[in-house]
């Protein structure tokens, strides 16, 4: 049994998200979103605390660590969860943290997002982004994405992740998971070798480069469906983001080119809950119209937003929309309301009805 086994059976039994591990400090847990000391836990010193992330990875992994001063991977604490691991070293010393992966895929209708979402496993091809900050729940959110499509259609679908969170089962399609830096080299190394095996969906776990966005669109726009994740918190800012990573004399290009392939764009956020027992997730909604694609040719993405506002009846819905639904509801508070709010000033005035 490993050492720190006995902090993720205090993780799991608390329902925590993550541990967070440093050097001479008290471990410590993220519970709904706020972090705070594991009971009965003492500070961890420099030693053991190496000796303990030692113990949980493989040797070609504890050298990369040594050699670069960070690491991600997945961990298996037996039977009872899996979780992403990040090592790293700082100031002080070394540190960990360690992100619970759901035992098992949680279906759209059971994560209470908007039932639009459904579609997107129903396009045949193109370009779909789930985005949002680290923490976000893309993953959670695109496994089950992916595990719609895998029990409706026969499909070959490919993955490619940083490290392997869900693991899905085969049941209708034919699934293939890639994990970068074991099974390849980097996201687009393992994106350009998928287009070459006969895929039907892809998932390309971060677009963080320009040469991963490159082939991501390019895959998109010539018949495979592909997944990806942004760490942005708008669909208007998701556009903009892809098209500000080409060069200036490519831009023109990889507008024309996202106007046809891009299907739809859903921003996520998590926030607390009221009565304090979990996070729900809020979303914007974007989906591909003749209108979209024309604002997205011509450089004026600044207008897309009057479209989601004026379009849902179809599904769209803008992120401060979401948000203000659930505060009116008494899902959540004012103040975290105004805290995860894209406009401040919009969520200003419940924020003085709620002073006494």
């Amino acid at each position: 049994m490993a050492q720190l086994d006995r902090l993720f059976d205090s993780m799991l039994n608390a329902g925590a998200s993550d541990l967070h591990l440093a050097e001479n400090h008290v471990p410590k847990i993220r519970l709904h979103g706020k972090i705070m000391p594991v009971p009965n836990a003492g500070p961890i010193d420099g030693p053991t605390l190496t000796a303990m992330m030692k113990e949980l990875c493989l040797p070609n992994f504890w050298q990369e660590f040594i050699d670069t001063g960070d690491l991600d991977f997945a961990y298996g604490h037996g039977s009872k969860a899996r979780f992403r691991a990040n090592y790293h070293r700082n100031f002080n010393g070394v540190g960990a943290v360690f992100r619970t992966i759901p035992s098992r895929i949680l279906t759209l209708q059971q994560l209470r997002v908007p039932s639009v979402l459904e579609s997107f496993g129903h396009f045949n091809s193109g370009l779909v982004l789930v985005t949002g900050p680290t923490g976000s729940g893309k993953s959670t959110t695109l496994a089950a994405i992916i595990d719609s499509i895998n029990a409706n259609y026969a499909r070959h679908i490919v993955t490619i992740e940083e490290p392997i969170e869900f693991v899905h089962a085969p049941k209708k399609s034919t699934i293939v998971q890639r994990e970068v830096g074991i099974h390849a080299h980097s996201f687009a190394d393992a994106l350009r070798s998928a287009t070459r095996q006969d895929l039907d969906v892809i998932l390309v776990g971060e677009m963080r480069d320009l040469e991963t966005i490159s082939l991501a669109v390019t895959a998109a726009e010539t018949g495979t469906l592909v997944f990806g994740t942004l760490h942005t918190n708008s669909a208007i800012k998701t556009i903009d983001r892809i098209i500000d990573v080409f060069p200036a004399d490519q831009q023109t290009q990889i507008r024309s080119m996202l106007a046809v392939s891009l299907r739809a764009v859903c921003a996520q956020l998590l926030l607390r809950t009221n009565d304090g027992s979990g996070r729900r997730a809020a979303n914007e909604i974007l989906l591909q119209t003749r209108a979209v694609s024309n604002y997205i040719r011509e450089g004026k993405t600044n207008q897309i937003n009057q479209i989601i506002m004026s379009s849902r009846q179809v599904g769209m819905q803008l992120m401060d929309d979401a948000i203000e639904d659930y505060l009116r509801e008494g899902i959540v508070s004012p103040q975290e309301a105004y805290m995860k709010a894209l406009d401040k000033d919009r969520f200003r005035r419940y924020m003085r009805a709620e002073l006494p």
